[in-house]
């Protein structure tokens, strides 16, 4: 059986999100759903989080329980940012707003662009709505579409003139445009072929180098062995979790044993997936 991490075999790493005793249940009529049940969980800055599961599993919930972007029913979400604890959990609706724009980016299945404004405009608004320079969050805007290979001609085109890779590059530079403390992608490679999930995992990816704390939820483990930590939830409870280590591709460092290839990447997170009976 797979060994779920305590804090006291936890390395020193800091923790950004604790979510303690969290439960989560829907009402509806006289029926009542429970999803969430007293779940305990700790994110750390720096790292890909890869929440998976099956269908039902509550693992959407739990992102959006995570981000603020729902409440709990029970239990407390705690964030460690800005040098302090902020328990998210107790906000106000316009607090969490304001949270959520200050400190949290987001990914989704469906881009959420809209069609009316250019893709560059797409980015800006969410940028724009921090305040800042606007010169100096054009700018910023620009070099990131250009780093997710989205030119200045295109920058300037309407997401229905884009493709579907296209337009969740674009969704991702929103995301991260307001530079988060972290990113929360629930399935952002779920409507895409096979080309654009690898261009978008290879942007997440790129990212998380760069320092960005990722949490993802996914059902592909093409998707997930781009983490270096896997959650897996079974009926509203963290039941194990898998520590792949760093990505680092086909590449193989003889000197780091942390360092997989893929091959031994995808054997580790399918014999683990299997032990769930994923």
């Amino acid at each position: 059986m797979t060994e779920i991490k305590n804090e006291t075999n936890e390395t020193k790493r800091e923790c950004i999100v604790t979510a303690k005793d969290l439960s989560k249940t829907f009402s509806n009529e006289s029926v009542q759903q429970h999803v969430l049940k007293n779940l305990n969980l700790r994110i750390y800055r720096g790292d890909f989080t890869v929440i998976m599961g099956n269908s039902g599993s509550g693992k959407s919930t739990l992102l959006y329980t995570l981000s603020g972007m729902d409440r709990p029913t029970l239990g407390t979400v705690t964030y460690g940012v800005d040098g302090g604890e902020k328990e998210i959990s107790r906000y106000s609706n316009d607090e969490l707003a304001r949270f959520r724009r200050d400190h949290a980016g987001f990914v989704f299945q469906q881009n959420y662009l809209n069609d009316s404004m250019s893709a560059l405009d797409n980015v800006m608004v969410c940028g724009l709505l921090k305040g800042g320079d606007r010169k100096a969050l054009a700018e910023r805007a620009k070099k990131l579409l250009e780093r997710v290979e989205l030119p200045e001609q295109d920058q300037r085109k309407f997401p229905t003139q884009l493709s579907g890779g296209q337009q969740q590059r674009v969704a991702v530079v929103r995301g991260v445009i307001n530079q988060p403390e972290i990113l929360y992608a629930d399935e952002p490679t779920g409507a895409l072929n096979s080309q654009n999930t690898e261009n978008v995992l290879n942007i997440l990816t790129e990212l998380n180098d760069d320092g960005q704390s990722i949490v993802m939820v996914t059902h592909t483990t093409k998707a997930a062995e781009r983490g270096n930590r896997i959650l897996y939830l079974a009926d509203g409870v963290i039941t194990a979790e898998l520590d792949l280590g760093p990505y680092a591709g086909d590449y193989r460092d003889e000197t780091n044993p942390n360092l997989a290839t893929a091959k031994e990447r995808h054997t580790k997170l399918k014999s683990f997936l299997q032990e769930m009976g994923w």
